[in-house]
């Protein structure tokens, strides 16, 4: 086969995981690889990676001098699609592409791709974990997983590959998955997109370019991603916790699947791990695509039931002096923040705060302040002021608050003075963390750390019952 790579100038916008997957990738290829990025060497990770085989463009002025020289560009999905100097290259010429475009055409197995505004990863990992379970072949990768161009290797014909596609990868898609897995759309990354309109529509790619062979499960509780059905040519399926559909949906605390002849019932909701109304929604999203996929009910039902979550994502971390703390870092918009707060009934002590994403917050305020159980809030990070004067627009009459960018030991030791026995102290920030962390992950984890460290010290200290010299 002819290698149509070799010799090529590609520029590779951004460096990190995507990044060090093309490059590898193309290295093979006998590309001629420029590596450009807005940090500077000693903020990037090439632990990797050999750079003398490639040359770098790196600090803020990084792409002044135009992209217009190279064949292809492959963006990373934090780089903005139509930046004026991507724009005016590709004018002149140059394929703009990224790697799960280029995923798309290599993969010789069946996609199934999750989109959504929140539960991407959880419901992906559900849907890989419930094929597993059912003895396909099955890979996750997209934001989660494994980077997906080094599992080209291992596919065949037979493989299936459960992607998570966020709206910067989906933006200038010409190719959908064969599965598409619509999930709730509200708003996010208003730092990164121009308006609202240009989010959503980056997300309908997901079904633009399905046929009549294709298959496209969707919220129907949320009117955008119920709407996708009038966008695909695709067998259309919903799932739903409010109410009974053509596919998954919750009645009267059951979960059950409906598609076609057979009604199955799958099981109670109260017996799910996962804690949340809205974790509801996953679960039938993935209980109606792995079914749609060939897995068989007994597959889904051990799995569902059996699912604890994912890291970040309301996750329970310990418990000090009768109060538990709960990691859900993950919650970087206003609304995964509401669903938090939604899944809890004991007394809760809230973490708010971070970057800003010019994000509107609101109808955030509206709903602590409405809420019975939300006691105390502590406010950190740059966007204190902002979170401070909705809730107090909204009517909120707990304690606020306010440590600016105090250490998680700091933090955690304020949940524990504040927060009543039985109460909840909850980390869901609704909004980034890069003035403090470097992402998500890091947030969660030093939060996480301070927990596990104040229950160390917490704990008193018991007389060892073996012979030292023994």
């Amino acid at each position: 086969m002819k290698n149509h790579w070799k010799d090529k100038k590609v520029a590779v916008l951004g460096w990190g995981i995507n990044g060090l997957d093309i490059a590898e990738y193309l290295l093979k290829q006998g590309v001629h690889i420029t590596i450009f990025d807005d940090k500077e060497v000693d903020e990037l990770d090439f632990s990797e990676f050999d750079t003398k085989k490639v040359k770098l463009v790196l600090g803020s002025s990084y792409i002044k001098y135009g992209l217009n020289s190279f064949d292809y560009i492959f963006r990373a999905p934090g780089v903005y699609r139509y930046l004026p100097e991507i724009v005016k290259a590709e004018k002149k010429g140059v394929v703009v592409t990224s790697v799960v475009k280029l995923f798309f055409d290599l993969c010789p197995g069946t996609i199934i791709g999750v989109t959504g505004t929140k539960g991407k990863g959880t419901t992906s990992t559900l849907i890989y974990q419930i094929l597993k379970n059912a003895g396909k072949d099955v890979y996750l990768a997209g934001n989660i997983g494994i980077p997906m161009l080094t599992l080209l290797p291992k596919l065949t014909s037979k493989s299936w590959v459960v992607l998570e596609l966020s709206s910067f990868q989906l933006i200038d898609m010409t190719k959908s998955p064969h599965i598409a897995v619509i999930l709730n759309i509200t708003e996010d990354h208003m730092d990164w997109h121009i308006d609202r309109d240009e989010y959503v529509k980056a997300k309908t790619q997901i079904v633009r370019y399905q046929n009549k062979n294709d298959i496209a499960a969707m919220n129907y509780d949320y009117s955008d991603s119920k709407n996708f059905s009038k966008l695909t040519k695709a067998k259309t399926y919903f799932f739903s916790r409010k109410g009974k559909v053509n596919g998954s949906y919750v009645e009267d605390g059951n979960i059950k699947l409906d598609v076609g002849s057979k009604i199955y019932d799958i099981g109670k909701t109260k017996k799910l791990l996962l804690r949340g109304k809205h974790n509801w929604e996953n679960v039938c999203a993935a209980i109606c695509a792995s079914y749609l996929a060939g897995a068989a009910i007994k597959s889904i039902k051990e799995v569902v039931f059996s699912f604890k979550g994912l890291e970040h994502r309301l996750e329970l971390v310990g418990e000090i002096k009768g109060i538990k703390f709960y990691n859900d870092s993950f919650s970087t918009n206003p609304q995964t923040t509401i669903a938090a707060i939604k899944s809890f009934e004991e007394p809760l002590t809230l973490i708010l705060g971070g970057s800003d994403k010019g994000l509107d917050y609101d109808g955030m305020g509206k709903e602590i302040s409405k809420s019975k159980n939300v006691r105390n809030i502590i406010l950190i990070g740059d966007i204190s002021d902002v979170i401070e004067n909705a809730i107090k627009k909204a009517g909120y009459t707990g304690k606020v608050l306010k440590l600016g960018k105090s250490d998680m030991q700091q933090i955690v030791k304020k949940c524990v003075n504040v927060t009543p026995k039985d109460g909840i102290a909850l980390l869901s920030p609704a909004t980034a963390s890069f003035d403090m962390f470097a992402n998500y992950k890091e947030r969660g984890s030093k939060f996480k750390e301070a927990v596990v460290n104040l229950k160390l010290r917490k704990t008193p200290k018991v007389a060892s019952k073996i012979n030292p010299t023994g």
